[in-house]
């Protein structure tokens, strides 16, 4: 979840702030790290590193671990790994063993992969949503997705740093901190914020701790942190993934989805993922409507023919850079042969943004009331008001920059047989989806819809909490109400700082999605690695 308050400030602070961020700008260098060898390489391109010999999987493993000590727990120190897993390089040996034995499992065999805390591993890690309330916490199984990703080879090298409870704490919080894990950095200028709440799996995608990684999101989590720090991001439609053994925060939008440097990378880690789970209701189409291999979609000239609607009503002019951006963006996908319907604007935006957070406030409590016991009696707590206790118990290191707004709100609500919830929870719907994406598809015909996913990172504030262009309206909320998939991929850069550009659609239109965002990612190639710099770069537009 990333939605807050607009933040407001005096003119005069406004020229304070500018002026210290450009002596900032003009007396510090970014602190540049020792070479990688892995820098960005790809998930087939370490394959191959394995299938020649050049490297195994415990040898990548060996080599990330380096990295996250260099940057993540000295140097910028970005906070973007919470724990890591103290098994990996054992499982990593036992694949190379098995590799030669038999031969990979598939294309993430031997792969290191990092996952958000709110994701349960029954191993020697914890679970813990950033919050120091389950510190401790041991889940009696692992959350569906991670069996699937153990299943395909795949090495859990770590657990990422988050928004703690997924940002659904306080209307004050700021993007990226816990109380587990502090304030992760975005890697791209220090001072800026990562984003959330997937903010750790963004900083370490990014700054190249991981091959790839994994986040969840309710509204924005996974797609903002993406689009901030140069990344390709999916959030897959509702039921692809199974939600069970994730921290949630509301069952009619969660879900988890991959957060990678290249299309490509993050199509090969949404498959393996997917499928259908007796113990989460709503995947009982992914079998059947989803794939475990999107790679035959990675076509360079997806974009030909492909008819694309701009919505520009509510996701355009809050950003100058953004819609800059965006605009370049849309001139490539026509210049690739898109057919671009301008504007194909979505008339219900705005219009269930109150009732989305109503009907968040009313699922957390009981769906985290049901994750909580799911854990069993050794848990350290057992409902969301043993939380809000907890948290009242320990203000000095659970409370020491915002407060628990959203959770006190969300105690006070009644069951989900409320008729309040059950009304507002329809007219999302058919607001987001019949009245919303679907009808202006079928109005123009189109294959996709495209946005600015958000605007430039704004700064870290423990102050004031989040601000800036993170009070913006996004693609993000008409798709997570409706649950329905959105892609972002990189479109540029402004004063340095990364800016996404969206593509979304129907329910269970990942292969459209994922071809479009390949072509467009292939024909324009904006992702660039971080430099670690202190602040943005206020030389550049």
């Amino acid at each position: 979840m990333t939605s807050t308050p607009r933040v407001t400030l005096s003119a005069a602070v406004v020229v304070a702030l500018l002026a210290a961020a450009t002596m900032r700008t003009t007396t510090q260098t970014p602190q540049r790290p020792a070479a990688f060898d892995l820098e960005e390489a790809t998930v087939a391109q370490l394959q191959q590193r394995m299938t020649s010999g050049q490297e195994t999987a415990r040898s990548l493993v060996d080599k990330y671990l380096t990295r996250i000590e260099a940057l993540d727990r000295q140097g910028p120190a970005l906070h973007a790994v919470i724990e890591i897993n103290p098994e990996a390089r054992s499982i990593a040996d036992s694949l190379d063993a098995e590799r030669k034995s038999k031969g990979p499992r598939g294309p993430l065999h031997g792969i290191p992969v990092l996952i958000k805390d709110n994701i349960a591993t029954a191993d020697g890690m914890m679970t813990t949503a950033g919050s120091l309330a389950l510190e401790g916490a041991r889940p009696p199984k692992d959350a569906f997705i991670v069996a699937r990703l153990r299943e395909t080879g795949a090495v859990i090298l770590g657990k990422t740093n988050l928004s703690e409870w997924a940002n659904f704490r306080s209307t004050h919080s700021s993007s990226g901190w816990s109380g587990r894990g502090g304030q992760a950095k975005n890697p791209y200028a220090l001072d800026r914020s990562p984003s959330g709440s997937s903010s750790g799996s963004g900083a370490a995608a990014a700054a190249n701790l991981c091959a790839v990684a994994v986040g969840s999101e309710t509204d924005g989590s996974i797609v903002s942190p993406s689009s901030n720090e140069s990344l390709v991001g999916i959030k897959p439609t509702l039921g692809l993934l199974s939600r069970a053994g994730i921290v949630p925060i509301a069952h009619s939008q969660d879900t988890a989805g991959p957060m990678a440097r290249t299309v490509a990378d993050a199509a090969a880690l949404l498959g393996p993922m997917a499928g259908t789970d007796a113990d989460d209701a709503a995947t009982k189409d992914s079998s059947a409507k989803g794939l475990r291999d999107y790679s035959m979609f990675l076509n360079p000239d997806g974009l030909a023919g492909a008819r694309i609607g701009v919505v520009r009503n509510r996701l355009f002019g809050y950003s100058p850079a953004a819609d800059r951006l965006a605009e370049a963006a849309i001139a490539d996908m026509k210049r690739h042969g898109a057919v671009i319907v301008d504007p194909a604007n979505i008339p219900t935006l705005g219009k269930f943004d109150d009732s989305e957070f109503d009907v968040l406030l009313y699922e957390f409590k009981a769906d985290l009331n049901k994750y909580l016991a799911w854990l069993g009696p050794a848990a350290p707590v057992h409902s969301l008001r043993d939380v809000i206790a907890f948290n009242d118990a320990h203000t000095d290191r659970e409370m020491p920059h915002f407060a628990q707004e959203i959770m006190l709100q969300a105690d006070k609500k009644g069951p989900l047989t409320s008729a309040t919830y059950l009304k507002e929870l329809a007219q999302d719907h058919q607001m987001s989806r019949a009245l919303g994406i679907d009808a202006v598809m079928t109005k123009f015909k189109l294959d996709a819809l495209v946005a600015p996913t958000g605007g430039p990172a704004w700064l870290t504030d423990l102050v004031n909490g989040d601000g800036g262009t993170g009070a913006a309206p996004g693609p993000s909320t008409v798709a997570a109400v409706a649950g329905y998939p959105h892609i972002t991929v990189p479109a540029g850069f402004a004063s340095g700082l990364p800016v996404g550009i969206s593509f979304f659609g129907r329910a269970w239109s990942e292969p459209t999605l994922i071809k479009l965002a390949y072509a467009y990612e292939q024909a324009t190639k904006h992702r660039r690695p971080p430099a670690f710099a202190p602040s943005a770069d206020l030389t550049q537009r």
